[in-house]
């Protein structure tokens, strides 16, 4: 039965604890490996390696970090399928969408912040008259702690651990229990490509045990979560009173508006792509959608045929588009919530079972499901699902559609379908969320800030954002002679 173990200070290790958590495939619905059950001793070992090895990886050139995270790049993409086999496996996802989407992006945040790095520059401020001259040091903070989800989890891990080491920060990380494989592969890529014992540090474990414990730990400076609100709330009260540095990117419950005058077709594609993608497990999708009522029964009409279309089947069959959800509790969380919609009074257009899959009977196998809605301040509009399900309510004006997309605690993404571009302005000002996408969907320039307002996070990732993150600022002030000689 494969074992993933901890990567510390360039080496695989086994938990201190000789404790081990179940890792199953989600698709079959069995047991197929064992997962450190880390705890704060190996959290202690980790930080102690990365203590060790910050002097040295702080003081490397920006030339070498850089040609180290473009070969650690590179190393993922020859091992693409073989990356792409274990995201599958252990997730659930279709193989196609972690060949296409998870394994590449993995490699782009590597290459992205091994090209930025050195582009990276600080600020410089002459102070004609007073003689002085003041300039920006942007520093490194030290050891790190970056703790990710499993919906997609080397994109989201390498996501954050990338702009930390390439900012020079030695790092403490934790992928989620649910999938750990990829995070483990890469060691072996890490260890390839030459980066230094002990600059990334990779701890297995719960969240209550080996997470906790990289939060609280005294010493690490700063920690970068992905994750649910209630996990983030947890987090903040545990790192706050100690002042360290917190970015986190929370839950989501996105509005999707489409006005009448949108281009339907292109509109249509996308809308079924943003509601179902990776199971609707990502923060992303657009889990509530707004119709302008003019076309409102055309679009339910047409939507529900092109949800009925989609495979539902294992993650390894080329035709599947819907796989398996990551896992038992998850699936039953999901179909609570589509108890509670009909309850509430919401009518299921279509979906809602579970599905057999020959072969994979003992699967977590769900149908998407297409839910109408007639009062937005119901829970499954108010409530982040994080499944295959997506609410339908139609709109009158715009005035409604802003206040029904602004009416939830959350605020990450948006969508707006219109060409219109006076109302594309005015609406996109006026939409509570860190993202808004006009006429497509999860159309991303690694350049730009990524996170959400509200409960769905502190703070924003991406980019130069990410780098002024993982470094301090600190201000020179250097008074000159001004005299001439």
């Amino acid at each position: 039965m494969e074992k993933i173990t901890n990567y510390i200070n360039g080496e695989y290790c086994e938990p201190l604890s000789g404790m081990w958590i179940d890792n199953y495939n989600p698709s079959v619905g069995e047991v197929y490996g064992k997962i450190a059950n880390s705890n704060e001793a190996d959290v202690k070992k980790a930080y102690k390696a990365a203590k060790a090895a910050f002097p040295q990886w702080s003081n490397t050139t920006i030339e070498e970090r850089s040609r180290i995270l473009l070969r650690i790049a590179s190393l993922i993409e020859e091992n693409l399928d073989k990356l792409a086999h274990a995201e599958a496996e252990d997730n659930g996802k279709p193989l196609s969408l972690a060949k296409a989407v998870d394994i590449p992006r993995a490699s782009s945040n590597f290459r992205f912040f091994g090209n930025a790095i050195t582009q990276f520059s600080s600020e410089a401020h002459e102070s004609v008259g007073l003689n002085t001259m003041n300039f920006t040091l942007r520093q490194p903070i030290g050891v790190v702690g970056c703790i990710s989800p499993w919906n997609l989890p080397l994109y989201l891990f390498t996501w954050k651990v990338a702009p930390a080491i390439a900012a020079g920060n030695t790092v403490v990380a934790k992928p989620s229990e649910v999938t750990p494989k990829t995070a483990f592969l890469l060691g072996e890529i890490l260890t390839e490509a030459g980066l230094p014992k002990g600059v990334l540090n990779i701890v297995h474990g719960t969240g209550p045990s080996a997470g906790q414990a990289i939060v609280a730990h005294p010493n690490i400076k700063a920690i970068s979560f992905t994750g649910g609100t209630k996990t983030g709330e947890h987090i903040a009260r545990t790192a706050a009173p100690m002042f360290k540095k917190l970015s986190l990117e929370l839950g989501g419950k996105n509005p999707n508006l489409i006005f009448a005058d949108c281009d339907y077709e292109t509109m249509l594609e996308v809308t079924v792509r943003s509601s179902f993608a990776n199971q609707g497990q990502i923060c992303l999708c657009g889990s509530r959608i707004f119709v302008e009522r003019p076309i409102y029964e055309k679009f339910k009409t047409h939507f529900v045929a092109r949800v009925k279309d989609l495979k539902v089947g294992n993650p390894f069959d080329a035709e599947t588009r819907i796989g398996a959800l990551v896992s038992k509790p998850h699936m039953e969380k999901v179909q609570s919530y589509i108890k509670i919609a009909t309850e509430e009074g919401g009518k299921i257009l279509y979906g809602g079972n579970e599905v057999t899959v020959e072969g994979s009977e003992k699967g977590y196998y769900l149908q998407p499901t297409v839910i109408e809605v007639y009062d937005d301040q119901c829970r499954v509009n108010q409530e982040e699902i994080f499944g295959p399900v997506v609410t339908l309510m139609p709109f009158d004006t715009e005035e409604e559609a802003l206040s029904m997309a602004n009416s939830v605690p959350y605020g990450l993404s948006s969508t707006l379908w219109t060409s219109n571009i006076d109302r594309t302005m005015r609406v996109s000002r006026k939409l509570e969320a860190g993202i808004v996408w006009v006429n497509t969907w999860l159309n991303r320039d690694l350049r730009t800030p990524f996170g959400g307002v509200k409960a769905s996070g502190v703070g924003r990732e991406g980019g130069f954002e990410a780098l002024r993150f993982f470094t301090e600022p600190k201000n020179v002030c250097i008074k000159y002679d001004a005299q001439t000689l």
